[in-house]
């Protein structure tokens, strides 16, 4: 089994900042890729931001480029996102997201529980 725990999220003002952090743990061999997404009410799951563990590489949505940074800590299987300059349309459940090697093998996409981000007008 494989567990993904996000931490961060709450309440802010227009402009401000926040920073999500998730960790992954469980039966893990070897971590591909990370990232987030979310869901605001009565809209579809979207990507925000993925970085590949090993590479480094991030791919970020266009309504969050130059505001969010994703990062990785490759030790302790951690990814976060530094979000800066909030605007009100970022109100969302934010999932962490992560795709797993597992210690038995098999490749596993697992999805954290979600923590909410509001920002207040």
């Amino acid at each position: 089994q494989v567990q993904l725990v996000e931490s961060g999220g709450g309440l802010v003002q227009t402009g401000g900042s926040l920073r999500l952090s998730c960790a992954a743990s469980g039966s893990i061999f070897s971590i591909n890729n990370m990232g987030w997404y979310r869901q605001a009410p009565g809209k579809e799951r979207e990507l925000v931001a993925t970085i590949s563990m090993s590479a480094g590489s991030r791919n970020y949505a266009d309504s969050v480029k130059g505001r969010f940074t994703i990062s990785r800590d490759d030790s302790k299987n951690m990814v976060y996102l530094q979000m800066n300059s909030l605007k009100p349309e970022d109100t969302a459940v934010y999932y962490c997201n992560a795709g797993v090697i597992m210690n038995s093998g098999r490749y596993l996409g697992v999805w954290g529980q979600g923590t909410l981000v509001t920002v207040s007008s």
